[in-house]
């Protein structure tokens, strides 16, 4: 617009202007800067003197954090003033790993180019061509061109595999680490618990893209070149298409199958009749006592990984550490116990007590069965859903508190005082005023009458089994870098508000000023994200799409005649995906972007609660409810499988 860019060249023009200002930030801002990361420094030292490992971890991250933001707002002045601080992070990070605290990887900052100033003020000065104003008119990105007599542009077999097998195979393919396998290219397209990371002409939405570009990978010293990234772009654009012979075939050499094959020992499912849970009594004791050498661990010792329960069947060098059935045999009691080598745990780490080395050996004895979800689920994730499958809605209370101070402290650590609230179902936080948290949850409970005439049902803590967390912040940005740090996604610029759960934490984001008074704006912004947290906290294994659309659908009858121009716009998104949606599996199998599934989803559960199926769905909310797994109580319910029922109502809509 041409009223945000003249805005944008006056202040710029200002900034130039005033002595003692560069782009690079003043004097006083650059000293500011260093000395944050500085002060983290000291009291990450103070802490790990004290012995308290886990808070000099959290301000090592913190000042981790604060020194790419130094570097990035004061450029090549500030970079040679932070060395110091750079080599004290490495030194600390390398002493707290081997006290057992894991911590993300720290990369030392590339030094920025010292004419960048320059460079942005030519850039800055250079005239643009004047596009007529249109602010109704959104920014659509480039398509790529289309391909000459429809062949491929970048061949997966010869270009894309090569790469993936340099740069990704040690920790995807020949491994599984995260929870992600890239050995074959239909797990490479199915992509990790959390999502597909690659969609087809889209390498602004494909996370695998993103975590390239951001340096997040590949870990462990490997780099993907400009070259490499461009074929991964180029191929991405062209549709990501597979020119092989099996998609299920491994990549490659065929020298790095996927673990399911390469596996040493069959998975077993438990029965319920054994006496030990692997993953509410075992997988605890693994994550608290092998984290930094076998988990969680950049370089781990003898090739042995228990970030999964498939890497624990797996075994290290030394073959197979677990003998199902025989717990003497097995080189993981023996180790335990300090009958051949070295005792484990090492590392100056205490021994396990004879009360959990006994736990271990019975689960072996009783056939090493798995009662978590996956095979590849990561085991702290696996042990945490253990402990809240039985956790007290006090319980869950507390810990939700817990981390909803962890959240905001990545967000909010210099931003002064944090203001907190209880009420009768929310534990509400965040850098606003008291009178404006209190408004919010006086609005939030009020909210609660609609949620119960979808959910039905529930106690104080009942929808949401305990509290939820609503995190408030004053200013988007603020709003938008919670995402960012604690979601590690970036949302769409329209958002006010939006809900997350995994599990255990359950919370929503919800932007609200100090200034602001009108009630009916802000139920507008919590209407549909309670309902969709209240859904999927009926049980675990509520697909999003249903959640999600729950909320959508439920606040769009009861708020259409409030924001006619708002249902409008949610009307046009909705037909905007429905376009671009091939066939209705692209939205079963999650290959939409977010977005476009939200969209769908609201849309799918509009007619799911119209007067026609409504019976059906307040049965499927009331069996969930009794805990029924989705699928089950959906086939009850409309008497078709969730993807049976999402075709037909493609065809429907389509007017097929």
């Amino acid at each position: 617009m041409h009223w945000l860019r003249f805005i944008h060249s006056v202040a710029l023009a200002i900034c130039l202007c005033l002595p003692g200002i560069s782009l690079a930030q003043s004097k006083a801002q650059r000293t500011k800067l260093v000395k944050g990361v500085n002060d983290a420094l000291v009291v990450a030292g103070k802490s790990y003197a004290g012995g308290d490992y886990e808070a000099s971890g959290k301000q090592i991250i913190t000042a981790m954090e604060k020194l790419q933001v130094a570097v990035e707002k004061g450029g090549a002045e500030i970079y040679q003033e932070l060395v110091p601080a750079m080599q004290r992070i490495k030194k600390a990070h390398t002493l707290l790993e081997f006290e057992g605290i894991s911590l993300p990887p720290f990369r030392q900052p590339k030094l920025p180019s010292a004419d960048s100033d320059q460079q942005e003020m030519k850039e800055v000065q250079k005239p643009k061509k004047e596009e007529p104003m249109d602010e109704a008119k959104p920014k659509v990105p480039e398509k790529p061109s289309p391909e000459p007599d429809g062949e491929m542009t970048v061949s997966f077999k010869e270009d894309v595999a090569p790469i993936l097998v340099q740069r990704c195979g040690q920790c995807h393919i020949r491994d599984s680490k995260g929870g992600f396998n890239t050995g074959t290219f239909a797990a490479l397209m199915k992509g990790p618990a959390e999502g597909v990371v690659i969609f087809a002409g889209d390498t602004v939405g494909s996370r695998l893209i993103e975590t390239i570009e951001t340096g997040d990978m590949p870990r462990g010293g490997g780099r993907v070149t400009d070259e490499e990234l461009k074929t991964l772009k180029d191929w991405i654009n062209s549709g990501a298409k597979f020119d092989g012979d099996d998609p299920e075939a491994p990549i490659g050499d065929g020298t790095a199958p996927v673990p399911a094959v390469n596996m040493r020992l069959e998975v077993k499912r438990a029965t319920g009749q054994e006496t030990v849970s692997f993953a509410a009594d075992i997988a605890p004791i693994l994550v608290d006592n092998c984290n930094g050498c076998h988990l969680d661990a950049m370089q781990v010792r003898g090739g042995l990984r228990l970030d999964t329960f498939a890497q624990l069947l797996q075994g290290g060098d030394s073959g197979a550490i677990v003998d199902p059935g025989n717990s003497t045999e097995s080189l993981l009691v023996q180790k335990l116990k300090g009958m051949v080598g070295q005792r484990m745990p090492s590392g100056g780490r205490p021994a396990l007590s004879d009360e959990s080395i006994k736990l271990i050996s019975t689960w072996i004895d009783e056939g090493a069965t798995l009662d978590g979800d996956t095979p590849t689920q990561p085991l702290r994730v696996m042990s945490q859903l253990a402990w809240a499958a039985t956790a007290t809605p006090e319980e869950m209370s507390e810990h939700r508190s817990e981390l909803a101070s962890e959240h905001l402290k990545l967000v909010t650590a210099s931003s002064g005082q944090i203001a907190t609230l209880l009420t009768d179902h929310f534990y509400l936080a965040g850098p606003v005023a008291d009178g404006t948290l209190e408004l919010v949850g006086r609005v939030a409970e009020s909210q609660m009458k609609p949620v119960r005439a979808v959910v039905k049902g529930g106690s104080n803590d009942g929808f949401f089994k305990g509290r939820a967390s609503i995190f408030v912040f004053p200013k988007r940005y603020e709003y938008s870098e919670f995402a960012k740090m604690v979601e590690s996604r970036s949302i769409p610029s329209q958002w006010t508000s939006h809900w997350s759960f995994d599990g255990i934490d359950a919370y929503i984001s919800v932007v609200c000023s100090d200034q602001e008074e009108d009630e009916d704006a802000i139920a507008a912004r919590l209407a549909s994200p309670l309902v969709s947290l209240a859904v999927a906290t009926r049980r675990r294994g509520i697909p999003r799409w249903f959640a999600e659309g729950t909320g959508i659908a439920s606040s769009s009858l009861v708020g259409a005649t409030r924001d006619r121009d708002q249902l409008r716009q949610q009307q046009a998104d909705m037909s905007a995906a429905l376009a671009s949606m091939e066939n209705a599996k692209q939205f079963i199998d999650g290959k939409l972007s977010p977005e476009q599934t939200d969209r769908i989803g609201g849309a799918i559960v509009s007619t799911m609660m119209d007067r026609t199926h409504r019976r059906g769905f307040d049965s499927l909310i009331r069996m969930l409810g009794t805990g029924q797994p989705f699928d089950q109580a959906f086939l009850a319910s409309f008497g078709v499988q969730p993807e049976d029922f999402v075709k037909n109502w493609v065809t429907w809509i389509r007017g097929g």
